[in-house]
């Protein structure tokens, strides 16, 4: 901020101090250059110098010539010095000093000189700190009144026309002296230096502050801008460029804030999102955790006497039955055994005695040996399919005097049982990786197994077996048509007829095979060769409750169409199977054992 000099008033901007020393002290005010008369006329100045200052003109005709020629040149500075436009403020006592003549003009000192050392130049006060060191001293050179320069503060002045100064260079005890500061310029604060006008210095520095001569139309005002400093001429068109800074200044604003709230509901937003992806995240996490029984709500058991007491609330079962149930349930647990409630036997006989009477469309027909069905139940349902699956696969290899010999210890086992089995085949060794998987643990939880689990534990019981992996689709519509035909090759092989010599129905001694795909597994007990070439999977589910239809004399194809599936309606991205083809000797069982750190697969295509 600037303090005006002239008049002291402060608190001022750099725009506001210009326009400020224009109106107040440029228009039409001049100071007497001798005494301290200011804030006057330029006409009335002229008057007061030639009335209350006549004596300095000289009294013989060379000086008078030179005081006229000074006058002169006195109008031309006072009308052309732009400092001579800035206000002089009276200081009080300011010490008069009259101008002595001299006897003999020096040559440089004539009135052919330049205007520069004829003129009448005036000094002003330009601080109004102190005003005691502001005082300007005009001193008489040969006759005329000399330039006011600026000069350190502190300095002594030495009037040169005392005779003793030319002596030594000091001045002499009985000469005054006058001690001041060097004014500072009211815009930039500067303090001048020796030689230096402070006229010069605002007009060459400043020269924006002051009115600037038009061309055909006098002195023009200028109006600085006090937001981008720029300058006009005329005040409308400043108001008009300083609202143009407003608006642009109140649109930024606007698209500002527009941006920062648009930012908000964005942040706001992705917020939302990251929430309901983590909550739905977390619910298919417990989805998947219940769906595989690693959700710790108990196995087997728990559920089972959970559903039965439920089924007494609802009277579904009475009291009696229950308890009756109750104890089959734990006698069977204790045993190990399954308690046979959910088998069905004689299946692959009747399907044998239907297609002997009917299928007339069908060129062959491919039966595995004796199977029984195991379906779900109160303690199972929803997870208990690989269980289940393998409970069919042993029921054959019981039936089939190649594995009867050898596995005339094993029962159908309860699915507690199984799950018990599973986990000392992870202890002797094999699948480490999916032992991790289920943390070493199956018994007391509800997980789901796989083809992997199948084929430790048929392995860990010696019996050979193999895994086939159909990865992705090879027909058509996403269908697998490598798999049917796979499955056909695997019943049909060992014949030693030909083809065409071979019976319609060909029943097998191969047990059934396991058949899984994401979320289910399944078991598949035949394959059908139609006249027209086409393949057909029989295939039974753990989850079907009806199979004891298929059992009647008087079964239908309709009644075909729970087991009967084409090559259409397999179409889920992989499957694979588990199948069963011989024994294995104890080095070959150590073999696979090792081998099975990292479980492959044969993978069909290649």
């Amino acid at each position: 901020m600037f303090t005006c000099d002239i008049c002291g008033q402060s608190g001022l901007s750099e725009p506001d101090m210009r326009t400020h020393i224009l109106i107040m002290h440029e228009e039409n005010e001049y100071n007497c250059p001798i005494c301290n008369l200011s804030g006057i006329s330029y006409d009335e100045l002229m008057f007061h110098i030639e009335t209350s200052h006549s004596e300095v003109k000289p009294v013989d005709d060379s000086r008078t010539v030179c005081s006229i020629d000074k006058e002169k040149d006195l109008n031309a500075s006072l009308q052309t010095s732009g400092l001579a436009q800035l206000k002089h403020k009276t200081v009080p006592e300011q010490q008069e000093f009259k101008v002595d003549r001299m006897d003999e003009p020096k040559p440089e000192m004539s009135c052919g000189a330049s205007s520069s050392s004829c003129e009448r130049p005036f000094s002003h006060n330009l601080s109004g700190k102190d005003e005691s060191k502001r005082l300007m001293q005009s001193e008489a050179v040969n006759g005329h009144i000399s330039r006011t320069v600026w000069r350190q503060p502190e300095q002594t002045i030495c009037n040169n026309n005392h005779k003793g100064s030319e002596d030594n260079g000091l001045c002499n005890s009985s000469e005054e002296s006058v001690k001041f500061d060097a004014p500072e310029c009211p815009f930039c604060g500067l303090t001048g230096n020796s030689g230096e006008d402070l006229n010069e210095h605002v007009r060459n520095k400043h020269s924006e502050l002051l009115e600037t001569p038009q061309k055909g139309c006098g002195k023009q005002r200028l109006y600085p801008c006090p937001m981008c400093k720029l300058i006009f001429a005329n005040c409308q068109i400043l108001q008009e460029h300083v609202e143009l800074h407003l608006a642009e200044s109140r649109a930024e604003e606007c698209v500002l804030a527009d941006h920062q709230f648009a930012q908000r509901l964005q942040e706001e937003e992705e917020k939302q999102r990251k929430a309901s992806e983590t909550k739905r995240e977390h619910e298919e996490f417990q989805k998947l955790k219940q769906q595989y029984g690693l959700d710790n709500r108990g196995g087997y058991k728990q559920q089972i006497m959970h559903n039965m007491e439920r089924a007494v609330a609802r009277g579904q079962l009475n009291p009696a039955e229950y308890h009756r149930r109750k104890a089959e349930v734990m006698e069977s647990l204790a045993v190990g055994e399954d308690d046979g409630r959910t088998r069905t036997s004689g299946l692959i006989r009747a399907l044998n005695e239907y297609y002997q009477r009917n299928g007339a469309e069908i060129r062959h027909v491919y039966l595995c040996a004796e199977t029984d069905h195991y379906h779900a139940s109160l303690g199972d349902k929803g997870w208990g399919c690989g269980y289940r699956n393998f409970q069919m696969i042993i029921s054959s290899l019981l039936k089939l005097e190649g594995y009867k010999h050898d596995l005339h210890d094993l029962v159908i086992p309860c699915i507690p049982k199984i799950q018990s089995m599973i986990e000392e085949a992870w202890k002797d060794g094999f699948d480490p990786q999916g032992a991790a998987h289920f943390k070493n643990k199956l018994q007391g939880t509800r997980a789901w197994i796989g083809a992997t689990e199948i084929y430790s534990l048929l392995t860990f019981l010696r019996i050979k077996c193999q895994i086939v992996d159909f990865h992705h689709p090879t027909g058509p519509s996403d269908t697998h048509p490598r798999l049917f035909e796979w499955l056909r090759q695997f019943y049909s092989s060992g014949r030693e007829a030909e083809p065409r010599l071979q019976p319609r129905v060909v029943w097998t001694n191969k047990p059934p095979i396991y058949l899984q795909h994401h979320g289910h597994s399944r078991t598949v007990i035949g394959v059908e060769e139609r006249n027209n070439g086409t393949l057909g999977l029989l295939i039974i589910d753990p989850g079907n409750h009806e199979m004891q239809k298929l059992l009647r004399r008087d079964m239908t194809g309709v009644n075909l169409k729970m087991i009967r599936r084409f090559i259409g309606s397999l179409k889920h991205k992989q499957y694979q199977i588990v199948a069963v083809n011989g024994f294995l000797s104890v080095e070959e069982k150590n073999a696979r054992k090792h081998a099975s750190v990292l479980l492959t697969a044969e993978k069909v295509p290649q």
